[in-house]
């Protein structure tokens, strides 16, 4: 071909817009796709599972001054190892307080952003502008169904729990939780469900504390096995106001007659420090998160009224938050105060997994009915305060200062990594293959479908 025919081929080619795509070579659009964005993120995620493991940290430790609990294990069932990642993921998404919950929303936000200006909005020129809006919009759209579907599993779904396993000499309690008669409690959410759930999360004794009634916690109570060691003891309390603040009342309906007002919403204040002025006697209140901690006056010794232990930790979104902002105060309080630091899940029926456990040594209380336990267990607050109990925790990162707050995605992921068991890191290296066999399947039937150039 001479050059004047090169002239008029090259001539004769429609100009290219604005609009068009750029022109890429087969060898670029190859390698592009050989670099995918899919198998770099599954090889970064390998990476991390096994860089913390250079690094590990217990998943549990004491709530007061962060050293291991020797005395307890975190106990891993065989279906919570072989669904890790699914396992690890939605146990972290609950153990997140009301704030570091606000700041992953952020950070997803962000990064969308930074992806679509780096990279998104590249893929979207070879497409008419019509339809640009439309593709751009079923972005978002899948992207949110698919947050709340993550929610969603993490707070509906059944799943395998992690369970505290204790010494046999120590009885872990739950000392705040709710059943469907509270009125912010989940509707099928019955008392034979709450036992269940705590059994699996590894606890002897929780205490019912709904909101102005006794309803579940009488039911509870009628189905409690006749010894400790039989299974899950519930026992009743109530969830009351008192000076403004909201305070456990344990063992209320069983052992205390007008102690509250008609309505079951507060403290009648007479009857309170009528009831106490007999030692040994003292109806025990638990100062509940969230709250104003020091608001609520603490009892001065035998014969008094008043707050007897505090929540360490809450675990609804808004008390795991203030317990780890005000961790240290709230330990000075129990410390000055000799008040039992306790844990109390305020679980309403959503969600798998535990972020507290209470410890205490009562001697026997294997062979104890379930009044002799609850009457044994208030003595201890009583008589031991602050000796009376430790409390476990499970880690999670804390992001809660102003300064860390913007970093709590990649602080609670690496802390996820660190606490998991050498089984739940082999079980994510094995999905980790399997997606990435999966995407290379798929990588090859679509280069298979793709038409081939046609040879000069």
């Amino acid at each position: 071909m001479d050059g004047s025919a090169i002239f008029v081929a090259t001539s004769s080619m429609p100009p290219l817009s604005r609009d068009d795509p750029p022109i890429q070579s087969p060898v670029r659009r190859t390698l592009i796709q050989r670099a995918g964005a899919w198998p770099i993120g599954l090889l970064t995620v390998a990476g991390i599972v096994l860089g913390s493991a250079l690094s590990p940290l217990l998943p549990i430790r004491d709530a007061a001054t962060f050293e291991p609990v020797q005395e307890v294990v975190l106990r891993r069932p065989i279906g919570y190892v072989v669904l890790a990642p699914v396992s690890d993921v939605l146990d972290t998404l609950t153990l997140l307080s009301a704030r570091q919950h606000i700041a992953l929303l952020a950070t997803i936000l962000v990064a969308y952003v930074a992806w679509w200006v780096l990279l998104g909005r590249r893929s979207l020129r070879a497409i008419p502008p019509r339809r640009r809006v439309l593709r751009e919009v079923a972005r978002i759209g899948v992207g949110l169904v698919l947050l709340v579907a993550i929610y969603l599993a993490g707070i509906l779904m059944p799943r395998p729990m992690a369970a505290l396993e204790a010494a046999t000499e120590l009885i872990v309690v739950d000392f705040h939780t709710h059943t469907k008669y509270s009125h912010d409690g989940r509707p099928d959410w019955t008392p034979e469900d709450v036992r269940t759930w705590h059994r699996n999360a590894g606890f002897d004794v929780a205490y019912i504390s709904d909101h102005r009634t006794f309803e579940g916690a009488r039911d509870a109570w009628a189905n409690n096995p006749e010894l400790a060691s039989q299974r899950t003891v519930l026992i009743p309390a109530i969830e009351v106001s008192w000076r403004g603040e909201h305070v456990n009342v344990l063992d209320v309906d069983r052992r205390y007659r007008g102690l509250l007002t008609p309505t079951l919403r507060d403290i009648d204040e007479s009857a309170l420090r009528l009831a106490s002025l007999l030692p040994g006697n003292e109806p025990v209140l638990v100062e509940t998160l969230p709250g104003q901690i020091d608001r609520a006056p603490s009892a001065s010794g035998s014969g008094t009224s008043g707050i007897r232990a505090i929540e360490v930790i809450d675990g609804a979104p808004q008390g795991l938050g203030q317990g780890r902002r005000e961790r240290r105060a709230i330990v000075h309080l129990a410390d000055s105060a000799n008040l039992a630091l306790v844990a109390g899940s305020n679980h309403h029926g959503w969600g798998h997994a535990s972020a507290g456990w209470t410890l205490m040594f009562i001697p026997g209380w294997r062979a104890a009915s379930p009044g002799e336990l609850s009457a044994e267990i208030s003595k201890a607050i009583r008589m031991a305060g602050r000796k009376s109990t430790r409390v476990a925790e499970r880690y999670v990162a804390n992001t809660e200062s102003a300064r860390l707050l913007p970093f709590t995605v990649p602080a609670v992921a690496w802390g996820m990594f660190r606490t998991m068991s050498g089984d739940e890191r082999v079980v994510w290296i094995v999905w980790l293959v399997a997606l990435y066999a999966i995407s290379r399947i798929r990588g090859a039937r679509r280069r298979a479908r793709e038409p081939r150039p046609a040879s000069i």
